[in-house]
């Protein structure tokens, strides 16, 4: 069991979204809400609520109009020249776990506590998933 540390000490909540059918921004959003623990009656900006989140299905992620040709995610790889671009359309198709989490990661707060909560996000391809030790709760998304 993961605890907090300090005088305040409480159980990690992992909750489980389905991304099927999902727009990506919106699926990020609402996925960053519960991770910064929103939903909860003491939630507090400034605090870590030690809420997980396990997402399931990314591969079937939608991305509205022309997004799939027309999104370019890049990097460089920092060396002269090393500008490396990809569209949506491959990048779904080769690492779709890892354009869930960027979307994820990019809703949450810039900051240390920001960092904590995006270590608590586990996004796979599929519909398994190794954490049913966890037990997650089905997240209310609010459609």
């Amino acid at each position: 069991m993961t605890y907090l540390q300090g005088s305040r000490r409480r159980k990690i909540r992992w909750s489980l979204i389905d991304a099927e059918g999902w727009p990506l921004g919106r699926l990020a959003a609402r996925a960053a809400s519960v991770l910064m623990g929103k939903a909860s009656p003491d939630y507090t900006p400034h605090e870590d609520h030690r809420d997980g989140l396990i997402i399931i299905n990314s591969e079937k992620v939608l991305l509205t109009g022309r997004k799939m040709d027309q999104k370019i995610y890049r990097r460089h790889t920092g060396y002269p020249g090393g500008l490396k671009e990809i569209s949506a359309r491959q990048y779904l198709a080769s690492r779709p776990t890892a354009m869930v989490w960027e979307a994820v990661r990019g809703m949450l707060p810039k900051s240390r506590l920001g960092d904590r909560m995006a270590a608590r996000v586990r996004v796979y391809a599929g519909p398994s998933h190794p954490h049913e030790g966890q037990k997650p709760e089905l997240a209310n998304l609010k459609r």
